[in-house]
């Protein structure tokens, strides 16, 4: 399995505790504290990337091929 780094976002709650959304990915997730919504949102990345991987594993036939791209300073900051 692949290590994979993706950009989190945390905003304060308007109720208390925090968001977290993926930049990347079409994930969010919340948590009472900061460590908490930071875990949730780990755990809510890798189910969302773990549905992926099947619904692709389903649906290819063709070769993998890996492309490596560099992207833009501020997506990556």
């Amino acid at each position: 399995m692949a290590a994979l780094r993706f950009t989190v976002i945390l905003e304060p709650a308007e109720e208390g505790g925090f968001v977290s959304k993926c930049v990347e990915l079409p994930v969010a997730s919340q948590g009472e504290t900061r460590d908490e919504a930071l875990r949730n949102a780990k755990e809510a990345i890798e189910a969302y990337l773990e549905v992926k991987a099947e619904q692709l594993k389903q649906r290819t036939r063709g070769e993998k091929v890996v492309v490596v791209v560099e992207a833009p300073s501020p997506l990556v900051a």
